[in-house]
């Protein structure tokens, strides 16, 4: 069974940075997404990468700013997140799918079969 776990979040003062991480538990490589949820809105995505690392999609409001990576190799990918602001205030979740397909595809969260259990970031001063 894949299991995915992300690291902790935190409390952020506005301009600040943080970097999270998930480990996946699977012995291949799968594309691996962060998605994001603040709360009463949906979930929506933030950053994803393919399985070799080549190819990476953000979403407009973090471009710029955040930057998803994995290590080469470990199942594992992180998300760098700098500038912060209180509009990234959510619950962040890592996702993971087989295979990458058409970017329009990706930025769905109906297009990842696997997620942690999300992990709450706070922009705040």
């Amino acid at each position: 069974q894949v299991r995915l776990v992300e690291s902790e979040g935190r409390l952020v003062q506005p301009g600040g940075s943080l970097r999270l991480s998930c480990d996946i538990s699977a012995r291949t490589r799968y594309v691996m997404s962060w998605f994001r949820q603040p709360s009463g809105q949906e979930r929506v995505l933030v950053a994803a990468i393919s399985e070799s690392g080549r190819r990476t999609l953000y979403a407009d409001s973090v471009k710029g700013r955040f930057t998803i990576s994995r290590a080469s190799a470990e199942n594992r990918v992180f998300l760098r997140m700098n500038s912060l602001n209180t509009e990234d205030t959510a619950v962040y979740y890592c996702g993971a799918s087989r295979a990458w397909r058409d970017d329009s595809v990706m930025n769905r969260s109906s297009s990842y079969g696997y997620w942690g259990q999300g992990t709450q970031v706070i922009v705040s001063s």
